[in-house]
């Protein structure tokens, strides 16, 4: 992913730098982007992963990389006035069908807060907002649930079909060497840092758990 990338930061590397002689501005951070992934081999300063398109990348792993462990819940723990956020389907109707859920840690409340495109699949949608009503979903989803959820611009009916994974999540760095081994399931926000790949920010799940996000 990032040797196909490459070409095109360069140019608007090149770009960006001829802007900035000129208009004595500095020039734009390189694109921060999200792998989906398996850790293959991982030492105290690198780690190399296989993406989930099947390309093999190696990241630098600094020091103040943050870590973050995501670990399941029921789907009983989201309440009203939970803050949320879910990847989902749009559906005919209006409504949002949920492929995820995750219940943030109080203290992310308002984190991200909208409605957005999201990569997980095509066309999936990220809602990220708090709870103002919980029902039993239609008949056709049996066992789910119906949620409401308003955001400062809006708010989405999301459904919740008992099989969606629904998640949370703690701080994973006095962990860090249990939870990151080979083989682990990884979410990384990944960037171009002095010319190398370099992974910003890790969310991991334990013994095999993936992150669903």
């Amino acid at each position: 992913m990032f040797k196909r990338i490459a070409l095109s930061i360069a140019a608007l590397a090149a770009l960006a730098a001829s802007v900035s002689l000129l208009a004595q501005t500095p020039a734009p951070a390189a694109p921060q982007l999200r792998l989906r992934a398996v850790i293959e081999k991982i030492d105290a300063t690198s780690m190399t992963i296989k993406e989930r398109s099947g390309e093999v990348i190696t990241l630098m792993r600094p020091a103040a990389m943050d870590v973050t462990e995501v670990y399941p819940i029921a789907l009983s723990d989201i309440k009203p006035g939970s803050y949320i956020g879910t990847a989902a389907m749009p559906q005919p109707d209006g409504t949002q069908m949920a492929i995820e859920v995750l219940v943030f840690p109080e203290a992310m409340r308002g984190a991200g807060e909208g409605h957005r495109p999201w990569d997980l699949q095509a066309q999936s949608t990220m809602t990220n907002a708090t709870v103002a009503d919980l029902a039993a979903a239609p008949s056709a989803v049996p066992g789910g649930q119906k949620m409401t959820l308003k955001y400062k611009d809006g708010e989405k009916v999301v459904i919740v079909p008992a099989s969606a994974p629904v998640v949370t999540f703690k701080p994973g760095k006095q962990d860090e060497a249990a939870l990151l081994v080979p083989g682990a399931k990884v979410l990384i926000t990944a960037q171009e840092q002095g010319g190398k790949p370099t992974a910003l920010r890790i969310v991991v799940g334990r013994n095999g758990f993936a992150p669903p996000m």
